[in-house]
């Protein structure tokens, strides 16, 4: 169940060097999971889906265009951002959490695996400076709080396929949530690309 070959039997066309850094993250995470509470420790097993596999979802909805800036607010140990990073390595990403031991985690995984484009700050989202093309998030917070977060962290400049916005990745029934953000919302179920029973209540919310 650990194994990488869930990732790459959904993503095959992965350079060596994206091979190898996708390998080393399970090690990586035990290690520090074993210090600091990152993942829940019962689901260690489960890491390549529940955490890498999930993170890459946001992939089959964009293909982030080189240049592209990234906010992955409430990121905890690094997701969906670090993966997302190692797919997408000349897109700039910025992983932020309000719990330092956190950030310190994402920074080292970085570190160690040679993760050029992820900056990880220990900070409110409310005080980080700068715009960016897109917020991503898994499970943070309900839709309509991370839009009044980050309300003036969207850059108005397009130039990906997908409009400037948020990508949420969630899970369960969404209906009440969703009936409270007045914006353009798509939903999408990521058990339409993946097929494992994990992904079948796993839904991901784009807001233009």
């Amino acid at each position: 169940m650990i194994k990488f070959d869930s990732v790459k039997h959904y993503f095959p066309t992965l350079s060596p060097q994206q091979i190898n850094q996708f390998n080393s993250l399970y090690g990586i995470y035990k290690d520090w999971n074993a210090q600091i509470n990152v993942i829940s420790r019962k689901d260690e097993e489960n890491f390549y889906f529940h955490h890498v596999l999930h993170s890459l979802a946001i992939s089959k909805i964009i293909d982030f265009k080189p240049g592209t800036k990234i906010l992955d607010i409430g990121t905890g140990g690094g997701f969906p951002g670090i993966p997302l990073a190692i797919l997408f390595p000349e897109t700039e990403f910025t992983l932020v959490d309000s719990i330092g031991k956190k950030i310190k985690v994402v920074n080292e995984v970085s570190n160690t695996i040679k993760i050029k484009n992820v900056n990880g700050i220990h900070e409110r989202v409310e005080k980080i400076p700068g715009r960016f093309d897109f917020i991503v998030s898994r499970a943070v917070a309900p839709l309509s709080d991370l839009l009044f977060w980050t309300k003036d962290k969207l850059s108005g400049e397009n130039f990906n396929d997908l409009p400037n916005g948020w990508i949420c990745l969630k899970g369960g029934d969404l209906s009440n949530e969703l009936t409270k953000v007045k914006k353009y919302i798509r939903t999408y179920d990521i058990s339409d690309w993946f097929q494992e029973e994990f992904f079948e209540t796993k839904k991901m919310i784009y807001v233009r």
